[in-house]
């Protein structure tokens, strides 16, 4: 197995150069170039020789080789045709990595991991671009596919979301699902001279603990995500009134009413001031 030769500045600037490649705004490229980084990420993602790693977005593959020599085997999903013969080069030599070109949000995850890791749980992590964090973080969670932990560098502004509470203005529905399934913490906050091309905004590594089960009982998980979206859709409206005009609900006003009065906060309580147990709470009580 290779030691890793990517993560300097040079060396990337050197593999860029070789292939003349040509950064996609579309695609949201920022590679990585910091070894204490890449070193923090391995480590907070705690892998081991057991380990098959799920990475999305593998760009030149800098993070790949230091992944693959943690762990057991890495699947790599890219989706930029451009990058994959520079993966192939430098990727030669690690044994223990398989590419895909593919977007990740077409890919059955769950069907990977049957194949590849016998159903075990898979570990995934990932430098994400900005503008798709949330539809693959929620992907990988809605459709359960069998995760032990997700280690993740977002935007700062992201990972502050994910994991704050009740009466903060960064509070809101990605706060809450992300805890409904996971227990979210910052390990290191990377400035943008760390990547190439710089963002205009800085970045954090999150880890997303996988709950064993939700630390909430709920009889219709799928109505109370619907009932957080519809109170932070309009964050200024009182929590009743934002769930009387969802289009995505369909109660009687008197049956929205009660319900909120059943919570002991009062009529005009907004949907920011609930925690995730009292969002629980208020979907059992209309799920009945």
């Amino acid at each position: 197995m290779k030691q890793p030769t990517l993560g300097n500045p040079q060396n990337t600037i050197a593999v860029l150069q070789k292939y003349n490649f040509v950064f996609q705004k579309k695609f949201g490229q920022n590679f990585l170039i910091d070894t204490h980084v890449l070193d923090k990420i391995i480590r907070a993602a705690e892998i081991d020789a057991e380990d098959m790693v799920l990475e999305i977005g593998p760009g030149i593959g800098t993070m790949t080789q230091y992944l693959a020599c943690a762990a057991k085997k890495v699947i790599a999903v890219e989706i930029d045709r451009a990058l994959i013969p520079i993966l192939e080069d430098t990727l030669d030599g690690y044994e223990n990595v398989r590419i895909i070109n593919e977007d990740v949000l077409k890919v059955d995850i769950g069907r990977l991991a049957a194949e590849e890791n016998s159903g075990r749980p898979i570990k995934v992590v990932a430098n994400l671009p900005y503008y798709i964090t949330t539809p693959i973080i929620m992907g990988l969670f809605e459709n359960h596919v069998p995760i032990k932990s997700i280690t993740v560098m977002v935007q700062k502004e992201v990972a502050d979301r994910m994991q704050v509470g009740p009466g903060t203005k960064d509070y809101g529905a990605l706060s809450l699902a992300v805890q409904y399934y996971a227990k979210p913490y910052i390990v290191a906050n990377v400035p943008p001279n760390c990547f190439m091309p710089r963002p205009k905004v800085g970045s954090a590594v999150i880890r997303l603990e996988r709950h064993e089960k939700p630390p909430v009982e709920v009889k219709d998980e799928n109505l109370m995500f619907r009932l957080i979206r519809a109170s932070f859709n309009q964050r200024r409206k009182t929590l009743a009134n934002g769930l009387k005009n969802s289009p995505e609900l369909d109660f009687e006003k008197e049956q929205i009413e009660e319900a909120v009065l059943s919570l002991g906060k009062g009529a005009s309580v907004r949907g920011e001031a609930l925690t995730l147990e009292e969002f629980a709470a208020l979907a059992n009580v209309l799920a009945d």
